[in-house]
């Protein structure tokens, strides 16, 4: 699963993290660099690093959600997670049982980064790091189990 959120905006910029988590908790984030835009070719390395983590966790069978970005949508995108063997589910309605990225874990994030003041980059990933770090797989699974519920 993944999301694209701005943690927050400091005089330097704006910090953009994907964040693949699951049933027991982050799996991997990656913070876009300066200057990259993420596209099909981008977004598709990242499923790859992914199947990796997956690979080394000895996971089977991966039920992939995501947002409606074009990004996620585009054809090169979709041949790359079915050569990986990743299962996309339809993106549910918004609804706080449904959509456990938009409502459980993204508002608490920016909840906690808001007002703070970075100096840098580094300063706000290692905040939202922090707080990420901070949640028992306990959420996860119950996020997780919410999605699971709807298909």
């Amino acid at each position: 699963m993944t999301q694209r959120q701005r943690n927050n905006q400091w005089n330097g910029g704006i910090v953009l993290a994907s964040i693949f988590w699951g049933q027991d908790g982050i799996l991997l984030i990656d913070y876009l660099p300066k200057g990259q835009i993420i596209n099909a070719e981008y977004y598709s390395s990242l499923l790859v690093q992914l199947k990796d983590i997956l690979r080394e966790k000895h996971r089977g069978k991966v039920l992939f959600l995501h947002d409606n970005a074009p990004t996620h949508r585009a054809l090169a995108t979709q041949k790359k997670m079915a050569y990986l063997g990743f299962q996309c589910l339809d993106r549910p309605p918004y609804s706080p049982d449904l959509a456990p990225s938009d409502y459980h874990l993204f508002p608490g994030l920016k909840k906690q980064l808001k007002g703070c003041n970075f100096s840098s980059d580094a300063d706000v990933i290692a905040a939202a790091e922090t707080w990420l770090d901070g949640h028992p797989s306990e959420n996860f699974f119950e996020w997780f189990t919410k999605v699971r519920a709807t298909d």
